[in-house]
């Protein structure tokens, strides 16, 4: 099955194409890892609010296929968080020891680690 890797930068769009989400989730990340270190913002003032770095979506990468639809946000300060959803995203919260790229890939790989 084919998964569609899109990368939204910059106002620019790149359109991905990974036989398998190995390799999908593997160009994910890639990319991410990229933008959090090119795209730095600064704060933004609108007469009412002020937007912060970190409030800031600078890239979005979205992986989909099949039935996978996630993808990880990079925000202006160069965090960056994974999520699920078709409808409304859900954020993935990384366990100890995990990073966004570590949870999204156990999100979508369905894989479940056991408590001692």
């Amino acid at each position: 099955m084919a998964y569609r890797v899109t990368v939204r930068s910059l106002g620019r769009v790149e359109r991905l194409r990974a036989d398998d989400l190995a390799a999908a989730l593997d160009l994910a990340e890639e990319r991410a890892r990229i933008a959090a270190t090119t795209v730095p913002r600064r704060a933004i003032d609108v007469r009412v609010r002020r937007f912060e770095p970190v409030q800031q979506v600078a890239a979005r990468v979205d992986v989909r296929g099949g039935r996978v639809r996630a993808g990880l946000d990079v925000r202006g300060d160069g965090s960056v968080e994974a999520w699920t959803g078709v409808v409304r995203r859900t954020l993935l919260e990384p366990r100890p020891g995990e990073d966004a790229y570590a949870a999204l890939r156990r999100a979508v790989s369905g894989s479940r680690s056991v408590e001692p």
